[in-house]
């Protein structure tokens, strides 16, 4: 059974073709490599024994995608990762994020309509919720107005598929919400790997504890949370690229009671950055060089799931601990910089 996976090469793109893939299926990826590497193939490779076929192009380019379901008239379901993905970057470069993920999600459901049956996996965000009036966050949640493009870009993909799913009766999809994907594959073969400066907390903590950064910013203490930094909830991005194999199931074997659902995925537990900071430290035996700087634009004080329905409903459970995310994000990164 042939899957598509866009941004397939991305951080949790490429741990969810090796989840994929462990279940047997065929893997297609398209990745423009914006924000990812070629090299990444080897270590999927290495964990699976298996080369999924890649194709290099910009989904932004629609001749390309029209092309690209010509020729594999085959794709059972297709699991949408390629987005840009930055909170703060999206502030500065709106359009760069509005072209990038409305456009190409706009392209793949043009080419899904067509088809007797689509299934699609849809890479959404807590970012959606905004600031929830209630923690744990439920899927019930109200959508609140973006706190930036790239929660926007989220929103409105979201409507997009719902929209599309209520015309096309032959689409069936998954928005998949999650939270703050760390960590790396237990090999050390694959792992989060930005092009330039990080804009994720984890591999800035890596890169700083490596000596690669001279030293980590934590954007504010003055929340009103236990110590004043913002919470979120990290999940290991092979439990959560697990998630997104489970939801594809559903959808294959038809056991989603409609043709559009939605789903929190994250592990139900918030952490502070400090916490965070903290057991990096325990878990790495490394003294991190940090410093609070002002707040950043686009944050929230506190994000973390309420994840029963993924649990009782998709049968999906996270199972990392944030010990052991943390501890996979700093064997990946002593590995990437040996």
């Amino acid at each position: 059974m042939k899957i598509l996976v866009t941004g397939g090469l991305g951080f949790i793109g490429s741990h969810t073709v090796v989840e994929l893939q462990n279940k047997g299926y065929e893997v297609v990826i398209i990745d423009n490599c914006s924000n990812s590497s070629v090299e990444v193939l080897a270590g999927i490779t290495k964990i699976t024994n298996t080369q999924p076929e890649f194709e290099q192009f910009d989904l932004r380019d629609k001749s390309k995608v029209q092309d690209f379901f010509k020729r594999h008239t085959d794709i059972k379901g297709v699991i949408h990762f390629a987005a840009s993905k930055a909170v703060g970057e999206s502030v500065e470069k709106p359009l760069l994020y509005y072209e990038n993920n409305i456009a190409t999600l706009v392209y793949l459901l043009q080419e899904l309509q067509d088809l007797q049956i689509a299934n699609f996996i849809f890479s959404s965000s807590c970012t959606v919720y905004g600031q929830a009036d209630e923690l744990p966050i439920t899927e019930n949640a109200p959508v609140k107005p973006a706190e930036s493009p790239y929660g926007n870009t989220k929103q409105i993909g979201e409507e997009i598929i719902r929209d599309t799913c209520k015309v096309k009766t032959n689409l069936n999809a998954i928005a998949l919400r999650y939270f703050n994907p760390i960590g790396a594959h237990p090999t050390a073969e694959i792992g989060e790997l930005p092009i330039g400066v990080p804009q994720n907390l984890i591999p800035y903590i890596t890169q700083t504890a490596i000596g690669m950064r001279d030293q980590l910013s934590v954007y504010g203490d003055d929340y009103p949370t236990s110590d004043g930094t913002c919470i979120r909830d990290y999940i290991h991005v092979v439990d959560l690229a697990k998630a997104h194999v489970i939801a594809l199931q559903r959808l294959l074997e038809k056991n989603n009671p409609a043709n559009f659902e939605v789903f929190n995925v994250g592990t139900g537990t918030g952490n502070t950055v400090l916490e965070v900071i903290n057991s990096f430290e325990s878990v790495s035996d490394k003294k991190l060089n940090y410093k609070i700087v002002g707040r950043r634009e686009g944050d929230i004080t506190a994000a973390y799931a309420d994840t029963s329905n993924a649990n009782t409903e998709l049968g999906w459970k996270a199972e990392s601990s944030l010990d052991d995310a943390l501890a996979s994000a700093w064997k990946w990164e002593q590995k990437v910089r040996s």
